[in-house]
């Protein structure tokens, strides 16, 4: 029987999302809960692959069990306690047998959050700009990516990606509201946040693409410079990758779930 884990973290103390020697990652964190409470190896696949210090508003896992789960409330209660502080375990259903977290996936969003006042209690989750950068300008450069096909300028550099070809559907910067961000996280009005939706992400992506934006804002690079860059295909030309911390992957749409935040 296949189940659907829905849940969230904080990635600032996990080495990303996929299981690695000599490295706590969220995969490997849940697959030991999971182990303990089971009494057996519950290997999970995940929706994506988030980098170091990235977070998840909302994830998606599948795992496979030869019985029904029985409780499944004890089971996330007991997850919840098992996993530690960092992971919060939202909901688990079962799906058809063939549901794939990561194939099955139809879009996927992320925010990035910037703010422009300097503190010691949003830096995990944002990053700070001294100076203010112009959105208009950034806007203009993020729409043309509406009308991108192949990113490989945005691509980490020798990665396994069998293509570089990516639907981008949303990509738009916003001025923060006091609630951006759910659950009580305070971000002061006094930022903005750019928010990406794709079919699929490149690793480290959204980073990449941010940076050059910023290049964008801070009046570095204009709208051909930005262009011409994208039509490089050259990861080199990009910016430079923004930190992970302020980068959350916010959505993840299936159509047998109709229940998404």
């Amino acid at each position: 029987m296949r189940y659907f884990l829905k849940l969230s973290y904080n990635g600032l103390r996990f080495h990303g999302w996929q299981s690695q020697p000599n490295a706590v990652s969220v995969q490997q964190t849940i697959e030991t809960a999971l182990a303990t409470i089971l009494r057996r190896p519950v290997p999970i696949t995940g929706a994506g692959r988030t980098d170091a210090g990235v977070h998840a508003r909302c994830m998606y896992a599948h795992f496979d069990l030869e019985h029904p789960i029985e409780d499944k409330r004890r089971l996330l209660l007991s997850l919840n306690r098992l996993a530690g502080k960092d992971i919060s375990f939202l909901d688990v259903f079962e799906v058809n047998d063939d549901a794939h977290a990561r194939f099955d996936a139809i879009e996927r969003s992320y925010k990035y959050f910037v703010t422009y006042a300097k503190s010691p209690f949003l830096y995990p989750y944002s990053w700070f700009s001294p100076t203010r950068l112009d959105i208009v300008k950034m806007n203009e450069a993020a729409e043309f990516l509406l009308e991108v096909e192949d990113f490989s300028s945005f691509a980490k550099l020798h990665s396994d990606s069998k293509t570089n070809i990516c639907d981008v559907r949303k990509a738009i910067w916003t001025p923060l509201n006091g609630d951006s961000i759910n659950s009580g996280l305070s971000i002061p009005t006094d930022g903005i946040v750019f928010t990406i939706s794709a079919d699929r992400f490149l690793r480290n992506m959204v980073r990449a693409v941010v940076g050059t934006l910023v290049d964008v804002g801070r009046g570095k690079l204009n709208l051909d410079g930005f262009k011409n860059i994208v039509e490089r295909k050259d990861r080199c030309a990009a910016g430079s990758s923004m930190p992970g911390e302020a980068l959350f992957l916010w959505d993840v749409k299936y159509p047998f779930i109709d229940n998404n935040p």
